[in-house]
């Protein structure tokens, strides 16, 4: 069986959670059962050569900010390169692209929130059945600012150039969040009301309930970490 590794670099809010479950369970029900969470903030990090593949979760943290656990998950990432198949969703892909020699800051376009299309400006192999375009929620301040070297752009919006990076065949990250059912990135959202602006918020909870792309990208990270049928939900 593939083994996959969640490192989870925090957590919904409370509130929230107990509704919609917390990130690894909203990553068991993208790629099944089987995966191992380890909880990057407690100083959990996976040895590389023991799993087939390490997803990293999103995060309220900025990779930019003085946190005691970043510089060992940067570390982490360097090592892990080339040992696993890497995946980074919104904080993860910012985690992959600062760890990797990229820089990421607080963007002055503001919040990225709703449901968000990204051209496909790569058609990497994973990518079974190929689109040109996909929709998934999105909820973001920060953004990849300078591309690492040896990273390539797979995906792209006006809003977020860097959309989805990949290395080589075996690193791979997007800022969207393909884990996020629209009810649950509709309740963040409205959570966030005041911090974001009411309008923004309003625009998004209309997105969201718009056709969205989740189980073709969910199709897509399977393939990547080769998991198999017997894995994937139900």
């Amino acid at each position: 069986m593939t083994k996959i590794a969640i490192l989870k670099t925090g957590a919904p809010p409370p509130a929230l959670a107990e509704v919609h479950g917390d990130y690894p369970a909203m990553f068991g029900s993208v790629l099944g059962e089987g995966l191992t969470t380890f909880d990057v903030q407690a100083g959990e990090l996976p040895d590389p050569a023991a799993f087939d593949g390490a997803v990293i979760t999103g995060s309220s943290a900025g990779v930019y900010e003085d946190h005691a656990w970043l510089p060992p998950l940067f570390d982490w990432i360097r090592a892990a390169k080339g040992r696993t198949r890497l995946v980074g969703v919104c904080f993860g892909h910012q985690a992959l692209a600062q760890a990797l020699g990229g820089e990421v800051r607080k963007s002055e376009k503001g919040w990225g929130v709703g449901l968000h299309r990204y051209d496909v400006l790569s058609a990497e192999p994973w990518m079974v059945p190929p689109h040109r375009s996909v929709a998934v929620p999105a909820s973001h301040q920060d953004q990849v600012q300078t591309l690492p070297p040896g990273a390539r752009v797979t995906m792209a919006s006006a809003f977020t150039p860097f959309g989805g990076l990949a290395w080589d065949d075996d690193a791979v990250s997007m800022q969207f969040h393909p884990e996020f059912t629209p009810a649950y990135a509709a309740d963040l959202a409205e959570s966030r009301r005041g911090r974001i602006d009411p309008p923004m918020v309003d625009r998004a909870l209309t997105s969201l309930a718009e056709p969205n792309d989740r189980d073709l990208v969910g199709a897509w990270l399977r393939a990547f970490l080769g998991l198999d049928r017997s894995t994937r939900p139900r």
